[in-house]
C-alpha cells in the first residue's frame, strides 16, 4: 500500500494505492475508490530480495580476541540446512556441528576440537557467507 500527496490545479489530493495486478490498479483518491486500468502492464521483479540478519565478521573477531573461545567460521558462502548441536551440548573433534548447503550440495560441519558449545550465532535457512562465525566453542 502506498500513498501518495499531489496537487492538480490548486486542489490537493491524497492516493492510496490499495493494489495492483498486472494493468488494473485498485487507487482510493480522497476517500473514493477507482480502478484504473493502466495502457501497460507494472513490471516487477522476479528476483525476491535477500535480507540477512547481522553476523559477525572478521574485523569484530580481532577487536574481542581473548575474551571468547574457538570460533568455528563457514568455509564458504552458503545455506544453514540443519542444526545438529545446541548451546550447552559437548561435542568431541570431528563430530558434526551443523549441515550447510552450498553449491547444491550438503557439507557437513565438524569440529576441530572438543568442548562445549558457548553460542551459536545461526539458525536453520540463514544465509552465511565464507568467514561469517557459525558458533563458539569454550
Amino acid at each position: 500500500m502506498k500513498k501518495f500527496k499531489f496537487k492538480i490545479r490548486g486542489n490537493n489530493y491524497n492516493a492510496v494505492i490499495n493494489s495492483f495486478e498486472k494493468n488494473i490498479i485498485d487507487i482510493d483518491i480522497n476517500g473514493t475508490n477507482y480502478k484504473v486500468e493502466l495502457e501497460q502492464e507494472i513490471v516487477r521483479p522476479k528476483t525476491p530480495k535477500l535480507v540477512r540478519s547481522k553476523v559477525h565478521t572478521s574485523k569484530e573477531d580481532a577487536s574481542i580476541k581473548g575474551k571468547i573461545g574457538k570460533l568455528v567460521k563457514a568455509p564458504l558462502p552458503g545455506t544453514i540446512f540443519k542444526m545438529k548441536i545446541k548451546i550447552g551440548d559437548n561435542v568431541s573433534a570431528g563430530d558434526t556441528l551443523l549441515i550447510m548447503e552450498a553449491m547444491k550440495m550438503e557439507n557437513n560441519i565438524q569440529s576441530e576440537i572438543s568442548g562445549k558449545i558457548k553460542s551459536v550465532m545461526v539458525a536453520e535457512g540463514d544465509t552465511v557467507l565464507q568467514g561469517d562465525i557459525l558458533l563458539e566453542l569454550e
